[in-house]
């Protein structure tokens, strides 16, 4: 049951026309538990309050799959807005971006002219960058786009995605770069010839993963609201003598707060993935796909109205 459960809503995400509905109607049915608001102002009220906590952040100005140069440009000047609202503030936070939304699917010109746009006004303002991983078939272009940005850059990072059978060959590919990755489960429905259908599978090869990067001296963070995952984490730090400043946890906006909030006081560095922007439709039903409580929670939410 909750893999039809995943199945429908990763069916959803793609659906053309109620993304479209979903931008006309805005941040209704519960996607404010995870989406903080449809512009800059809002998102950097949200990022003030977590860091109050101890939190830190990195936020992504939501969008995928654009299919115009025009459309492309304009992304890539929110998200340089974005950045200048980061240094502007004085806020501690990232910026997370899919490629997608800056023309991937159209030229890689395109794409790496918005990059490098968007790279160079992080580095006037200090905020580093990490390149989001999406689906399988754009994995390999991904990456391809970060190895040539990271020549240039050192305010850039990307996404490992541990449900792939490839993954582990990444992570020792990319090793010469001394790349700062966001390890993660992956959250797209894929193909059981390029992913692990089990669960547990994923698991080994997160765990995996996390110690391929660690142990090669790079900087991890450690995407996950797994408990299992965390504890692994905290461990293999312990045991082999790892800093603390050479890895951190990441989790999801509206997802587990307290133990964001913990995790801080135990003296790790607490990100908060912080999205935010119209175009909120895919990632919303891909977080209600991840998790069958958050169904029941915006459920719960709906019988309230």
């Amino acid at each position: 049951m909750e893999q039809l459960s995943r199945n429908f809503f990763l069916f959803l995400s793609k659906n053309k026309f109620f993304t479209k509905m979903a931008k006309r109607y805005g941040l209704q049915f519960g996607a404010a538990r995870f989406v903080a608001g449809e512009d800059i102002d809002k998102a950097v009220n949200v990022i003030k309050e977590l860091n109050k906590k101890g939190l830190v952040v990195t936020i992504d100005y939501l969008g995928e799959f654009v299919d115009n140069e025009k459309e492309a440009n304009e992304m890539a000047d929110y998200s340089i807005k974005a950045i200048e609202a980061i240094g502007r503030e004085n806020i501690l936070s990232q910026l997370s971006l899919k490629l997608t939304s800056l023309g991937l699917d159209i030229s890689e010109e395109i794409v790496l002219n918005n990059m490098r746009r968007i790279l160079d006004a992080a580095k006037e303002n200090d905020v580093f960058v990490t390149i989001d991983m999406e689906d399988y078939s754009r994995c390999e272009k991904t990456l391809d786009i970060f190895k040539q940005l990271r020549a240039d850059y050192d305010n850039i990072g990307t996404v490992i995605q541990a449900y792939l059978y490839r993954t582990a060959a990444d992570i020792e590919d990319l090793n010469s770069y001394s790349p700062n990755l966001r390890l993660v489960k992956g959250a797209y429905k894929e193909s059981s010839e390029v992913a692990f259908p089990e669960k547990k599978d994923v698991d080994e090869n997160f765990k995996k993963i996390i110690k391929m990067h660690l142990l090669n001296g790079n900087y991890t963070a450690v995407a996950t609201h797994d408990e299992a995952i965390i504890e692994y984490t905290k461990k293999l730090a312990a045991k082999e003598n790892i800093p603390t400043s050479q890895f951190e946890f990441q989790m999801l906006y509206g997802i587990m707060p307290e133990r964001q909030v913990e995790l801080a006081e135990e003296g790790y560095t607490m990100r908060v993935y912080v999205p935010f922007g119209r175009d909120w439709y895919g990632y919303f039903m891909r977080r209600l796909a991840e998790r069958p409580a958050n169904v029941a929670f915006i459920l719960r939410g709906m019988m309230k109205k």
